[in-house]
């Protein structure tokens, strides 16, 4: 009997390059010469402006092309500094945005570039732009004018957003007041161009180096177990987990190992190949995007303490799949769960809710906020309601 042949579409996104390796002032200024940009917003991570002379050697690489600087973006894209930046932005005649920073001021880059593009004064013009996830598990966006503000990023972290066209963005003005990040995406919104300079992230802390590099591993693991994985994005997560393995670990025991850290970036990067190319997560991401917008919880810290248990969770539907996992981060045989949080007990890492300052009063709202995630009906094994997500918050307890 013939097995049926793989079918599909792949798309290449929305990108034009990625520079690694090389030092990101030089690669920036002929980035913007390139792309002959005339009028520059420099956005940055309110550490990276403090303590480093990163934003400096930027602003002399842009020389007069630099038309503005923001570096007020708080954890998880609030929505008023978003309008905030937006207004910026806007003032100065931005033609292109810049970002050196973690996943937050990512998003916000993101999330200016989009609300150019559509007029948006107010938070709460925003509401009819987000992602919104039916009781048929299927998420709905609204049409947006595509963004003509594009971005270079200079990730100083390793949770990949710089790879990917979603933004998370998180309101803070909720009529109950719970907190809710939510999910906005267009093809113009993943940056044109990434530059991967290890050495700009020597500054970030230990902690959140290690921490976001396990986010990484979640986009490759779940990638990888996707229900609907592609030829293209399962060979990139498989090799984006041995490089994370070993760049993770050697990078733990020599922070200042700039191949290591290289090693991290380039597998955090092919930890996106899959989600580029709209290819499903699970249960990880769904409840890890409200354990961060909910919560409070850093988002390298929801992919620690998650996603050892939904792969004993979904192991029943996918052990098989999962097996590549154990094996491409250095532990053949071993069980899948127990392979990755000893990879995560090995970088010091948190690996229980209580750890990261989760209350068990929170699990119903948690459990709640998980089911509307886009993420939530496509992880391998159905979870069929709120329950599901509070017994796995049990687990991670």
């Amino acid at each position: 009997m013939t097995e049926a042949m793989p079918a599909g579409t792949y798309r290449y996104p929305n990108m034009d390059r990625v520079i690694f390796g090389q030092p990101f002032a030089a690669s920036l200024d002929a980035e913007c010469t390139r792309k002959a940009a005339r009028r520059v917003f420099l956005m940055a991570g309110t550490t990276i402006a403090r303590e480093t002379g990163f934003v400096a050697e930027a602003s002399a690489a842009l020389g007069a092309r630099l038309a503005g600087v923001w570096t007020r973006i708080g954890p998880h894209t609030p929505r008023r500094d978003v309008l905030a930046a937006t207004e910026a932005a806007r003032a100065v005649g931005a033609d292109m945005l810049v970002t050196i920073g973690g996943g937050s001021v990512t998003d916000a880059a993101k999330m200016v570039g989009m609300c150019l593009a559509n007029d948006i004064t107010e938070t709460r013009q925003l509401d009819p732009l987000r992602g919104i996830t039916g009781p048929d598990g299927v998420t709905r966006r609204p049409p947006t004018k595509p963004g003509n503000v594009r971005t270079i990023s200079i990730p100083t972290t390793l949770s990949a957003g710089d790879f990917s066209s979603f933004a998370g963005c998180t309101d803070t003005d909720t009529a109950d007041g719970v907190k809710r990040k939510e999910s906005y995406a267009s093809a113009s919104m993943i940056p044109e161009s990434v530059i991967l300079d290890p050495a700009v992230t020597l500054p970030t802390p230990q902690w959140l180096w290690l921490s976001t590099g396990i986010r990484a591993v979640d986009h490759a693991v779940e990638g990888w177990c996707s229900v609907a994985s592609q030829p293209m994005s399962d060979g990139a997560a498989l090799h984006a987990l041995r490089l994370l393995s070993r760049g993770l670990r050697a990078s733990k025991a020599d922070p200042t190992d700039l191949a290591a850290r290289l090693d991290c970036q380039l597998g955090s990067w092919m930890s996106m190949v899959g989600s580029q190319n709209g290819v499903p997560t699970g249960a990880s991401h769904g409840i890890g995007h409200v354990l961060g917008g909910t919560a409070g919880v850093p988002h390298g810290y929801t992919s620690c303490v998650m996603l050892p248990h939904v792969l004993r969770f979904n192991a029943r539907v996918n052990a098989e799949r999962q097996e590549a996992v154990a094996e491409a981060i250095g532990r053949p045989g071993w069980i899948p769960a127990d392979a990755v949080a000893d990879l995560i007990a090995s970088l010091g890492l948190p690996t229980t809710l209580q750890e990261v300052g989760v209350r068990r009063d929170q699990f119903d709202i948690i459990a709640e906020g998980a089911m509307h995630d886009r993420c939530i009906p496509t992880n391998p094994r159905k979870i069929n309601g709120p329950a599901d997500v509070r017994a796995l918050l049990d687990a991670a307890w």
